[in-house]
């Protein structure tokens, strides 16, 4: 059996590795950006697009969701206010490509399925909405409102409206995801997963219990003014680019950097800025002070170190070092756990850390002498099995100081995809508040389920077991995001009835239920034109910034519907022409959506108004705006978090899942990880050289990577992720990286983040296994 890809598709042979990049963007970020929009769009579509990236008059970028300057913060908009990943977001979305109906009659699912995701996605963008029942080989055209019976017919035939689950990914507008969680809930579930659970849950958790929000607590200014800012399980260079323009200013303004990560990621090395000369030609700007290079799942170890050791620095010198009016006024839980973090055990803090003391020490000197801190973090810190616990943590070490609801100081979860952010805020989640249920009925004079639902990993526990047997995606490539494949594809090919609303061809339609259906949308990037007239949408940032976004391009098909145009006919199809929810005013003009969305969720008061202001408003946060905290207690919450050692057995390694320079999320934009010296290939894993030697290979080796995972009742479970290709990497002794989604199927479904239930891609025991070619 021959194992290379098909014919057009990723020779993972053709791999060239060359040494790991020093370095971020520079004018080869800006040749990139400039190639990669013209291979797509041509050169006439990309002078025209790219320059309304993140404009004011122009569209939000569907990639990241670092915010954009405010002149109300002294800052104004660059005319390209976009990185180079941005830039390819946009050019994907914005492609000339396009699949049609003859497409799908060429390709059936099953030839569909043996190609990879990045030549899926290469192949344009989806004009007609397609369905695929039972026995059929191929996907064939159907009708919008065929579509919608069809859709209304299955989910009504369901025993339960529980028996469906309503997952959102992060580009959906606030308008969309607004009707959608209503349309849900009028439907009778809070089943209503998303693509926060798989990634920024742990901080929604840990934020909640221990600030009383979910949110982030600084501004882009607080950033930029700040004396000290931590990165930590973040790579910025890759997932947030523009980030690095905040970290120029932090050094320009005489501020100090420290990178806490298992690999050193170029982008907190040093930053040539395309937008200034000096990044073009000269050399940059170094940006971390301190690096740090972690073992992975040794966080908390460091955080609880770095707390030890300013409250005994207090203990010699009282009150030189913790805000003492600040905790005494607004902070509860303080004496408990001062008293366990003064007991620092060095030998075991080393141990799960990889680091030594005297940069532990150096790094507590950094935080004693800044008067505003930052501290950001992403997925390495919130995909660990106490990723809850660690950011607790965090939480502790900037209470320590004041450091919440003070300029320039505060704290920044760095959130992935443009409006995930939003998203909840507007409802998408399956626990949602009481109050915020009871505004809903309020509003509409409906009656909602109060009880919670399932979040994603739920939801493919309850396929796998018949509780669920409907899933209705609006955006994403739940297939490719969710852990464990061979699991959620099993999973997903068991439902009754699948649909995907989508932009673009991914892994997702080809693991189909029993009924399949593709919904194309309309892209970011495009005119919205309703019976009102040209609409927009509104999405929010990490930062709580809610704005406008207006798409300016001709749609890529006659036949695309918008995400409301979507769900607002799903509404009246499956709920029936008569409901107290007014589908089609919501359809028609997107101001009514956003009249409802006032009476609803709190802070939203007035935002027809507020969202026009040029640059938007800012969500109420209660830590950063005045110092209250509405927990339980009225106060911040210092919380004990104990680091529990991840046992590695001898001739293990433990493995993260992480990006490529060239994907977002699942989307593979291309094969050069520049900035990792990785091109032309995706099945790799990075190893240290050290460790390739202890284990017996060489450099460039091809192998099988297993996974070993201890379950609740003492089996042990593996799974199989073949023909990987070693890459010596400077990565922490006993660690490896692998890319997702290629390395998906070694996270176990059952082996999740405490508390938040998100899946632990950041410390996965892996060992590897000579691959053994089969012939024939």
């Amino acid at each position: 059996m021959d194992e290379r890809a098909p014919d057009g598709d990723i020779d993972e042979d053709a791999l060239r590795v060359g040494e790991p990049g020093r370095a971020a963007a520079g004018l080869t970020g800006v040749l990139v950006s400039l190639q990669r929009s013209r291979e797509h769009m041509g050169l006439g579509r990309t002078v025209r697009t790219l320059p309304l990236i993140n404009q004011r008059a122009g569209f939000d970028c569907p990639g990241c969701a670092w915010p954009d300057p405010r002149e109300d913060e002294g800052e104004r908009r660059k005319p390209a206010e976009f990185c180079e990943n941005g830039a390819k977001a946009v050019a994907e979305e914005a492609t000339t490509r396009r699949i049609g109906p003859d497409f799908f009659a060429r390709y059936s699912v099953a030839e569909l399925a043996e190609r990879t995701e990045h030549w899926l996605g290469r192949q344009g963008r989806l004009t007609r909405p397609m369905i695929l029942r039972r026995g059929e080989s191929h996907y064939r055209p159907i009708g919008w409102d065929a579509a919608f019976e069809a859709i209304a017919e299955s989910l009504s035939s369901l025993g339960s409206p529980d028996e469906a689950a309503f997952y959102t990914s992060g580009r959906t507008s606030n308008e969309a995801a607004f009707a959608y969680q209503l349309l849900v809930r009028c439907f009778g579930t809070n089943n209503l997963p998303d693509c926060s659970n798989m990634c920024h849950e742990s901080s929604g958790v840990a934020l909640t219990e221990t600030i009383g929000i979910g949110t982030g607590s600084v501004s882009l200014s607080d950033v930029e003014h700040a004396d000290l800012v931590l990165v930590l399980g973040q790579n910025p260079g890759t997932n947030h680019p523009r980030m690095l323009a905040s970290l120029e200013k932090v050094k320009r303004r005489g501020g100090r950097i420290v990178a806490v990560n298992p690999l050193p990621e170029a982008g907190l090395l040093r930053f040539r800025n395309p937008q200034k000369p000096s990044g073009i030609v000269g050399r940059g700007t170094a940006l971390a002070d301190e690096f740090a290079q972690i073992r992975i799942g040794g966080d908390l170890a460091l955080l609880r170190a770095l707390t030890g050791l300013l409250v005994l620095a207090d203990d010699e010198a009282p009150g030189t070092v913790l805000d003492q009016a600040f905790i005494e006024s607004h902070t509860h839980g303080f004496a408990e756990f001062a008293d366990q973090v003064r007991r620092v055990d060095w030998a075991a803090t080393e141990r799960a850390t990889g680091l030594d003391r005297e940069q532990i020490e150096r790094i507590a000197r950094m935080l004693i002498d800044s008067e505003r801190t930052v501290v950001c973090w992403a997925m390495g810190l919130t995909q660990q099995k106490q990723g809850v616990a660690t950011i607790k943590e965090v939480v502790n070490l900037m209470l320590l100081r004041g450091m919440i609801g003070r300029p320039g100081s505060g704290l920044c979860p760095v959130r992935g995809h443009s409006n995930v952010q939003g998203d909840r805020t507007m409802g998408i989640f399956e626990k949602m508040p009481e109050s915020f249920l009871g505004a809903l009925e309020r509003e509409f004079g409906v009656t909602v389920p109060h009880e919670h639902g399932m979040d994603t990993v739920e939801v493919l526990h309850g396929m796998h077991d018949g509780r669920v047997r409907a899933l209705i995606a609006m955006g994403g490539n739940f297939a490719s995001a969710t852990p464990d494949t061979e699991a959620t594809e099993q999973a997903l090919r068991g439902c009754a009835l699948t649909v995907h609303v989508s932009t673009k061809l991914n892994r997702s339609h080809v693991v189909p239920g029993d009924t399949a259906l593709i919904l194309p949308t309309l892209g970011r990037t495009e005119r919205d034109v309703q019976e009102s007239g040209e609409q927009f949408v509104t999405v929010e940032d990490s930062m709580s910034v809610v704005h406008a976004s207006r798409g300016r391009l001709r749609p890529a098909s006659g036949h695309l519907l918008s995400e409301v145009a979507i769900v607002c006919r799903l509404a009246r199809s499956l709920l029936g022409e008569n409901h107290p929810v007014q589908w089609e005013e919501f359809e028609r003009d997107y101001d009514r959506i956003r009249d409802r969305i006032a009476g609803v969720v709190p802070g939203c008061a007035d935002y027809n108004r507020r969202v026009r202001e040029p640059d938007g408003f800012v969500m109420p946060h209660p830590p950063r705006d005045s110092r209250t905290f509405p927990t339980a207690t009225g106060r911040a919450e210092f919380t004990v978090n104990v680091p529990e050692p991840i046992e590695v057995p001898a001739g293990r390694l433990l493995l993260q899942t992480l990006r490529s320079h060239d994907q977002y999320n699942t989307t593979i934009y291309g094969l050069s990880d520049r900035y990792r010296g990785i091109e032309d290939a995706r099945r790799v894993v990075m190893v240290n050289d050290a460790d390739i030697a202890e284990l017996g290979f060489t450099d460039g080796d091809l192998v099988d990577l297993v996974s070993e995972w201890t379950d609740p009742h003492g089996g042990l479970e593996e799974r199989h992720a073949k023909r990987f290709r070693i890459v010596s990497y400077p990565t922490a002794r006993g660690c490896a990286a692998a890319y997702y989604p290629e390395a998906n199927p070694l996270v176990p479904l059952g082996s999740v983040a405490d508390r938040s239930n998100t899946p632990v891609s950041k410390a996965v025991v892996v060992r590897l296994e000579a691959h053994q070619h089969s012939v024939g």
